[in-house]
């Protein structure tokens, strides 16, 4: 018998691509972090040594800056979408390991999610901010770091065959979810992952619990599919860490230097 799954839907806008049906093609969607005056932060490639399948990136964070998260579905089909900032899903604030049986938000077919802040409520979401990591939400109602500074994805083909939804209008459309969320008090928990006071001391980039603002979801039938079709992990940090990583180049240019790369550069990951 068919488990069906309840999802819900947030005000967002959605585009293009295909995708096969069971195996991860991993480009199944396009991830962009937007500030509110509307430019992408940069994102960075990045190559961990520690084999993990999906995309990761390096990002830089700029502290006060508002931003929300613009999802891009590039198939043909329905998608789900497990979202976790700082290690929290971002509808119900539960600690995230992006499985097919959290709470999500179902994306059509070449069209694009904008994503603004932790969700409150059917209509109501609280806004991502750049923060240090003692004032993020994580941290202070969570008293979690397990996971802090990074934005995480997971992707959910819907499993076929397709029960066909409703679809919202368009305009003054909501968001789509899976298994929404109530307005409830979030309560502490996961002690366990909390810095020690030395450790706070760094203040990395973390998100904070922002203002109020307006955000209709509404309820969906979809069963995702049991293995994630793309993941995307992004690791926002603020710049004076990426400079030390050497993520972006922080020294000024040489004006007798000459910059232009005649070879292929190395992966910053290569070791002779």
């Amino acid at each position: 018998m068919m488990q069906k799954i309840f999802f819900i839907t947030l005000c967002m806008v959605i585009i293009p691509v295909l995708v096969c049906a069971h195996t991860g093609r991993w480009d199944i969607v396009d991830v962009r972090i937007v500030s509110d005056h509307g430019d992408e932060f940069t994102k960075y490639k990045a190559y961990p040594k520690i084999h993990q399948k999906g995309r990761y990136f390096f990002l830089e964070a700029v502290k006060g800056e508002r931003y929300s998260i613009q999802v891009t579905n590039k198939s043909d089909r329905r998608i789900g979408v497990v979202i976790a900032v700082d290690g929290r899903n971002i509808i119900d604030a539960k600690k995230s390991n992006l499985e097919r049986h959290e709470r999500m938000y179902i994306i059509n077919s070449y069209e694009t999610s904008t994503f603004e802040g932790w969700r409150t409520s059917m209509d109501t979401t609280n806004r991502f901010y750049f923060t240090g990591q003692s004032d993020s939400y994580a941290e202070k109602v969570f008293s979690d770091a397990s996971a802090m500074g990074t934005i995480a994805l997971a992707v959910y083909m819907e499993k076929f065959p397709e029960v066909m939804p409703e679809i919202a209008p368009r305009i003054g459309g909501s968001s789509q979810m899976k298994n929404a969320p109530t307005a409830s008090a979030p309560q502490a928990m996961d002690k366990s992952y909390s810095f020690s006071g030395e450790q706070k001391k760094s203040e990395q980039a973390g998100t904070g619990f922002g203002e109020t603002t307006h955000s209709q979801a509404r309820m969906v039938q979809f069963e995702p599919e049991h293995i994630a079709a793309d993941r995307i992990v992004l690791k926002y940090e603020w710049r004076s860490k990426l400079c030390k990583k050497g993520i972006i180049n922080c020294n000024p240019k040489n004006r007798f230097w000459p910059d232009n790369q005649k070879f292929a550069p190395y992966p910053r990951d290569f070791e002779e």
